[in-house]
């Protein structure tokens, strides 16, 4: 209201002063005064008219809002006399904030923010076991559904892919199956038509019903409201779609938003194998739900748990380890990871230090300008200003340097946060990155901001506070320089320090990930075309699996220049896989805690290992004679021979047991690869033929040495004529492997880490040549007089920036050392990444020296054309 009303404000006060002069003037008149000399004494007796005003302005807060005003002004003037100053002000503030307004944008996104749902606040998901695995068994789901006393209700979902046929032509498509009850344990409403519930299901196969995602109906319906009650084709079975999702759900995954959702019960039609009575296979990915009101997740846990040691009573060679714990649902649990986590969080630091370096680059500029502004500062103080008010004024052109670059900063990061929302890094897979800025990231860019100026701002207040108006007004500005620069040389190595930080991260996950691509996974990219299909969404069975597969691969060794074919279900560093209890011959208790060791699982056609380069070490390959007429046979990976056996030379023709008892004999041994991730510790694994282990899903490796575009095309055609309703995708594997998920985190680690490098970079440069620069324009007079008595260049520059460099090397020491450290988190994401790589050390330092020549080129070219006889004759 005040500011608004300040003209009528200072009359009132103008008219009450004068009021009470009145009154003593009146006093004086009956006293026997005249009124002239009344009138003069009561305003001598009342003393400074003005000293009253401004303590009422003050009293009522004007006062304080006329001086923000003042400092505002003044220090918008500042800034637009030294434009160089303001901008290279703002664009360093604008880098700190807009980097750490990114990255808490995504932390917050994948990490801090509740799940898009009603009451997500009560929402958990439930995690089984020490290794905190989301996945259930079908009927360990329905026990805990049925007999648990903490939840509102219990769903489960599985991710998968299905051929979905609406107009003649199938297209894969990605779906949750989900229990019936789904949609109603999460409060869901439907945007169009209706969603399937529970008594929708009457066993396997009884609920042939689809529901769109809000998304998918947009993309491939148009918004075409009539789509309801329309009948399509799921994997060549007849469904209906009933409804479609609201916008704001995208399925219960952070990440993942999937396009269609279909009953459990009719997992058969979809993945062509029925496991909804098989307590030993634990194939739904997450159970969720619902706490009921009053219920705490530690009564909710123990609740769980009893059922769980009930189970493992009843059922022991079915369930391992029923121990429960609870989750918020997205991206939490194993398939999150610690490792992942850890670097979200480590890259948060790592931006928390551009900030830093970003405010330590400000405040060395602010002792500058203090430095030269302390002549002013002190006149202002010898002529009666408190040092108090000239603080305030310091901070206020700080925090308004902060306020437009954090403006500027967050501005940036909102359009390339939108980018990375709308980004689909996967062409296979609906990926959905909600990294949207919200209400706690425009906070947090704020609070960052304020602090930033603050930070900054409060370099220069101890050499202010310590101003001796008297000494500078006589002797100018050398009584403080030595403590100023102290100041700014701390300031300098902080920031050189983060910058050599940031480097040596980049530099170990560029090198690590070059090496990766160049290193041997057990098995040869380069001349090998993958063809990625699912017979189930073709509509065939588990149980007919086999003979299409051997039919598709007949044709295609059948194409010219097709060197060999061969099959795998889960490709090796792809997105999935399977593992197994494995147990020695001799165990005959076969209880999950008995097992030797857990082995990951493929099931390969008789031509893989030389489709795929595989070395076979010893023994043989598979025939298309190991069916189901022989006994059972496998092939295992070095880690496995050695773990179970002892050597590669004692596991040809042993044998070891399976949970489900089956006696498995060693028919060969192949090399030690790579399976799960680039950085995997050597995992055992076994190989089983497909026609003993049939799997609708499907990757066809065709090895040729023909054009991959040409071959590309030949098999093409070649499929469509055997089965022109079996949606496939074809691509070389080196491209798979480049784009895959394997390779997602260490690309995205290493170009996070590049980014900030390079702002480090950047930061570093610009403190550098401040500095420099800084220090020469000091000692100009000293230098002409070392050239006028015959200083060599080398003393000049030595004398000139011989500071600089020697804080440069500081830095760069002391943050080489702190980068090998913060690096070895890369290790467990970027496959063979080292922070003690020679090629790295040499790397950083060459880096940092190329900083600091960038940084002082230009002082060092000042330095040298010094004219003494002019500068002395100026001085």
């Amino acid at each position: 209201m005040t500011l608004f009303s300040r003209s009528r404000i200072d009359d009132d006060i103008d008219a009450e002063l004068r009021a009470h002069i009145q009154l003593r003037a009146d006093d004086l008149v009956r006293s026997g005064i005249d009124r002239a000399s009344a009138e003069r004494r009561a305003r001598i007796e009342f003393g400074g008219h003005l000293k009253f005003k401004e303590e009422a302005r003050e009293a009522i807060g004007i006062a304080f809002v006329d001086t923000l005003i003042q400092d505002l002004r003044f220090s918008f003037r500042l800034l637009c006399k030294s434009p160089g100053f303001a901008v290279t002000a703002i664009v360093t503030l604008a880098l700190g904030i807009g980097a750490n307004a990114v990255v808490f944008s995504v932390l917050n996104a994948f990490i801090l923010r509740p799940l898009d749902v009603p009451q997500s606040e009560t929402l958990y998901q439930i995690e089984r076991g020490k290794d905190k695995a989301g996945a259930q068994s079908y009927p360990d789901y329905r026990d805990l559904r049925d007999r648990n006393r903490s939840f509102d209700d219990l769903a489960g979902y599985d991710v998968t892919a299905a051929g979905l046929d609406t107009d003649g032509s199938p297209t894969r498509v990605w779906l949750e199956l989900v229990t019936g009850n789904y949609f109603d344990t999460l409060r869901i409403q439907p945007h169009l038509g209706r969603l399937f519930h529970g008594a929708d299901e009457h066993g396997p196969n009884s609920a042939p019903f689809i529901v769109l995602s809000h998304a998918y109906w947009h993309s491939h319906f148009h918004d075409d409201a009539t789509v309801v009650g329309r009948l399509v084709r799921l994997n060549k079975h007849p469904y209906t779609i009933l409804g479609v999702t609201p916008p704001g759900f995208h399925g219960t995954m952070l990440f993942f938003g999937p396009e269609v959702y279909v009953p459990m019960v009719n997992q058969e039609q979809i993945e062509g194998a029925n496991n909804l009575e098989v307590r030993g296979i634990h194939w739904i990915f997450q159970v969720i739900g619902h706490l009921k009101p009053g219920v705490t997740p530690s009564q909710a846990i123990a609740d769980l748990n009893a059922i769980g040691a009930d189970l493992e009573k009843t059922y022991p060679k079915e369930d391992g380890q029923m121990t429960f714990a609870l989750a918020r649902p997205g991206l939490y649990g194993d398939f999150l990871g610690p490792v992942v986590q850890g670097f979200l969080i480590g890259l948060m630091l790592l931006a928390a230090l551009i900030l830093l370096a970003a405010c330590a680059n400000l405040g060395s500029l602010f002792a500058a300008r203090a430095a030269d502004r302390s002549r002013e500062v002190a006149l202002r103080l010898a002529l009666g200003a408190s040092r108090a008010r000239i603080l305030r004024q310091l901070f206020t052109e700080a925090l308004l340097i902060a306020l437009i670059g954090g403006a500027a900063g967050v501005s940036g990061s909102v359009v390339l946060l939108r980018g990375l929302s709308a980004w689909q890094p996967f062409s296979r897979f609906p990926i959905h990155v909600p990294v949207t800025p919200d209400t706690t990231v425009y906070a947090a860019a704020l609070l960052a901001t304020l602090a930033s100026g603050f930070l900054f701002g409060a370099v220069p207040v101890r050499q202010t506070l310590r101003t001796d108006p008297y000494e500078i007004v006589k002797a100018g500005l050398t009584g403080t320089a030595v403590r100023r620069m102290a100041i700014r040389d701390l300031l300098l190595v902080v920031q050189i320090a983060i910058c050599a930080v940031l480097v040596t991260s980049s530099m170990v996950a560029v090198r690590g990930l070059i090496r990766s691509m160049h290193s041997h996974f057990g098995f040869e990219a380069r001349n090998a075309m993958l063809v990625d299909t699912d017979l189930s969404m073709g509509g065939y069975r588990e149980d007919d699996a086999p003979a299409i597969q051997k039919r598709l691969i007949d044709a295609v060794e059948a194409i010219p220049g097709a060197q060999s074919v061969g099959s795998i279900d889960q490709l090796p560093l792809g997105a999935g896989w399977n593992t197994a209890a494995v147990y020695t011959d001799a165990t005959t208790d076969l209880r999950p805690a008995n097992a030797a060791l857990a082995a990951v699982v493929y099931s390969v056609s008789a031509d893989y290992f030389r489709a795929a380069g595989t070395a076979v070490l010893s023994g043989r390959s598979f025939s298309w004679h190991d069916d189901r007429n022989v006994p059972r046979v496998a092939v295992v990976n070095e880690e496995f021979a050695r773990r179970i056996f002892g050597s590669v030379s004692n596991a040809l023709g042993s044998y070891y047991k399976l949970r489900t008892n089956a006696r498995i004999q060693v028919v060969g041994v192949v090399e030690q690869g790579k399976y799960t991730s680039f950085a995997e510790t050597p995992q055992p694994a076994m190989f089983f033929p497909i026609l003993q282990s049939p799997s609708t899903a499907t990757w066809f490796v065709v090895r040729s040495d023909r054009d991959p575009q040409q071959l590309a095309s030949a098999v093409r055609s070649t499929l469509r004529a055997v089965d022109a309703g079996l949606p496939f995708a074809i691509a070389t594997w080196t491209d798979e492997l480049e784009s895959g998920t394997v390779m997602f985190g260490p690309r995205m680690a290493t170009a996070s880490l590049g980014v900030l490098g390079v702002m480090g970079a950047m930061l570093s440069v610009t403190g550098i040549f401040g500095l420099a620069a800084y220090t020469l324009s000091k000692r100009k007079r000293e230098l002409g007089i070392r050239m006028a008595l015959g200083a060599q260049r080398t003393e000049v520059l030595q004398a000139a920036l011989g500071r600089a460099l020697r804080l440069l090397a500081i830095g760069s020491g002391a943050g080489l050392l702190l980068g090998i450290l913060a690096s070895r988190v890369l290790a467990a994401i970027v496959y063979q990444a080292s922070p003690r790589d020679p090629v790295v050390l040499v790397g950083v330092v060459l880096a940092m020296a190329l900083l600091g020549l960038l940084g002082t080129w230009i002082p060092a070219h000042r330095a040298l054309s010094v004219n003494p006889l002019i500068l002395l004759r100026e001085e």
